[in-house]
């Protein structure tokens, strides 16, 4: 992550005597699988909300347009508001559920957090698999997205405080990986249940989403906390053995004295909420915290991520096709789809072969710089610039406003999509060159630097010296009373 300053260990700061063990690598991998539920929840419901027995059943209506009624505008005929509301759903719950999540993993660690999301995640999935009725659907995804809250609130920062210093960056993109690999999974779940002749295809879909779920529950089982958490929560000594196991070295103490000093801070801040909007100390994390994951969904990729088959249909290729290119990707270029649809949305036939190939050419093209960037670093970054007294708020503010444009793109995607036709596209590109600017200028290095010593990384960097200068960033906030 470059921008701003550029500062490692070596400047003026601690060096923390220890090996990548492989416990740690195994426990960070167990831990990432959180990200899979997330992936499988993305990619599993653009392919159930194509398959003709589920639009039949929940939302006839959007059947009649899109298999029956030919002359539709291709870009309308998935519009709807109660389709987009079973979609976006799990949204709307995880933005509250993240609040809660840190008040949870504040007060009963990292771990239990993990094992409560994933449990609220088996029985959604379990609920969708069995729904007979839009409100059984909509419900089940309100428990999924309460798990997805919990997941995106704790997993970040498990990972940024178990792993070295020098390797938090590396085990931190297993998590979007877990991410990608879940869409993955997802849609070629979804090619092959739609080819289930009788109809129920699209219930192994959903309840595919407990195999995960029991993942991520067995795993968390086995997951110790992080040695901040238990030092947070009056562990210490059980957090110096900790730290001597994933460390692989019996001399913890410089790391130890570091967690301590930063636990005992945290403890002098009685309203970390308060603290984290009311102390300019703490303005860099805030607007990071807020903008990264703003800027993540406004690269426009889970514009298709949530209708990667819908769109697909809509591009003209067939059911089956449009499934099996969701496996291959989950993003659509403009140019092709102004060219093949122009204004009018009616000129829909069977794409020839060369042009399917540069379609899927273009969005592949576009996934694989999503996922090298915006993508793990818009969970990385976050979870590791906050000290530990606002950590769970701040991770709280990125997961919330992930899922607040996760949940306008999702809620509004369609309508925009029939309103605007293949312009909407454009309306991302702007975004993409505006936050590529704001990371150049105002997101600082933090590669090589430990986490409870991120201050320095502000204190170096140009412009956020400036919310420095009149504070001892080693020192607790002043409490705040309102």
């Amino acid at each position: 992550m470059a921008g701003g300053n550029f500062i490692s260990a070596d400047e003026g700061g601690s060096e923390y005597p220890g090996k990548l063990t492989r416990y740690v690598a195994i426990t960070c991998i167990m831990a990432a699988m959180g990200g899979l539920i997330f992936g499988y929840d993305i990619g599993i419901y653009g392919g159930v909300t194509s398959m003709d027995p589920f639009l039949k059943l929940f939302f006839p209506s959007v059947y009649r347009k899109e298999a029956l009624n030919t002359s539709t505008n291709q870009y309308c005929k998935f519009d709807s508001q109660l389709f987009t509301l079973f979609t976006s759903s799990l949204y709307v719950a995880a933005f509250f559920a993240s609040f809660v999540a840190s008040s949870v993993s504040k007060k009963c660690g990292r771990k239990v957090t993990m094992f409560l999301g994933g449990l609220f995640f088996l029985f959604g999935a379990i609920l969708n698999a069995a729904a007979v009725h839009i409100s059984m659907l909509i419900l089940g995804r309100i428990l999924l997205g309460i798990r997805v809250g919990f997941a995106n609130q704790s997993v970040p920062i498990y990972l940024s405080e178990i792993a070295p210093y020098k390797y938090r960056g590396t085990f931190n993109v297993p998590f979007q990986l877990a991410i990608t690999f879940g869409i993955l999974i997802a849609n070629i779940v979804n090619f092959l249940t739609n080819k289930i002749s009788a109809g129920w295809g699209w219930r192994v879909s959903l309840g595919g989403a407990a195999v995960p779920a029991l993942v991520i529950l067995i795993s968390s089982l086995f997951l110790d906390n992080t040695p901040s958490s238990l030092i947070q929560r009056g562990k210490t000594e059980e957090a110096e053995q900790l730290l001597k196991k994933i460390r692989g070295v019996y001399n913890v103490n410089a790391e130890l004295k570091d967690l301590v000093e930063a636990s005992e801070a945290s403890k002098k801040v009685q309203h970390p909420w308060k603290v984290l909007f009311r102390v300019r100390k703490y303005k860099p994390q805030l607007i990071l915290s807020t903008l990264i994951p703003t800027f993540q969904q406004l690269t426009g990729i889970n514009v298709v991520m949530f209708y990667a088959p819908v769109l697909f249909e809509t591009l003209g290729f067939k059911a089956n096709a449009s499934l099996m290119s969701a496996v291959i990707t989950g993003a659509v270029n403009v140019g092709p789809i102004g060219w093949k649809f122009g204004t009018t949305g009616v000129v829909a036939t069977v794409l020839p072969q060369s042009y399917a190939i540069l379609v899927v050419l273009c969005i592949c093209v576009f996934v694989a710089a999503f996922a090298f960037s915006w993508g793990p670093l818009g969970w990385l970054i976050p979870s590791e610039i906050s000290p530990l007294e606002v950590r769970s708020p701040a991770q709280s503010v990125t997961v919330s406003m992930n899922m607040l444009f996760t949940f306008g793109v999702a809620q509004v995607f369609l309508k925009v999509l029939c309103w605007m036709k293949f312009g909407l596209f454009i309306f991302f590109a702007p975004f993409v060159f505006i936050m590529t600017l704001f990371v150049y200028f105002y997101v600082p290095e933090t590669k090589n630097i430990p986490i409870e010593e991120m201050y320095r990384a502000w204190r170096e960097h140009w412009y956020w010296k400036n919310c420095m200068d009149d504070v001892d960033a080693q020192s607790p906030a002043k409490e705040v009373v309102l």
